[in-house]
């Protein structure tokens, strides 16, 4: 059925018709479905603001370090000044970001989540850390440390 993982553990030969056990279609699969349904909860609550999945991303980073620069952001999320330029007008007006001029350096700006800012971040993380609660509990004993090794292997950890 559409949508939903299968169990296909049988070769699977690509359009040139040659076999690719290298590839890891179930777990790619699963991936999908995980990050689907993991966001799922999230952007139901950002559709009724109007925001999407970059506002969240912004939200929940400055939530989880606050007076974090722009530069710091950008460098975090990997996306272009103009990108972020919009998403952040939209957190700033809307009352959920502050940005203030750094102590040091008149030119860097510092991010803060406001009491409203805190409170969405909240919102939005609740439902994903129920999810990784119960699946941790699911998968047994040691599984969290094993999801991070493997969460964390995934990462690009090449020097940029």
């Amino acid at each position: 059925m559409a949508g939903q993982p299968r169990n296909n553990s049988q070769h699977v030969t690509d359009a040139h018709g040659k076999d690719d056990e290298a590839i890891d279609f179930e777990m790619i699969e699963l991936l999908f479905f995980a990050y689907r349904d993991f966001t799922s909860d999230p952007d139901a609550i950002l559709e009724k603001s109007g925001f999407g999945r970059a506002h969240h991303r912004v939200v929940h980073f400055v939530n989880r370090e606050p007076g974090m620069t722009v530069a710091d952001l950008l460098d975090t999320l990997k996306i272009t000044k103009q990108s972020l330029a919009r998403v952040l007008k939209q957190l700033i007006d809307s009352g959920y970001i502050r940005q203030l001029t750094g102590p040091e350096d008149r030119r860097q700006r510092m991010l803060y989540t406001t009491k409203e800012g805190q409170a969405l971040a909240r919102a939005l993380a609740e439902p994903q850390s129920r999810r990784i609660a119960d699946a941790l509990a699911k998968a047994g004993p040691g599984a969290r440390d094993v999801v991070k090794r493997f969460l964390a292997s995934m990462r690009n950890t090449t020097a940029e």
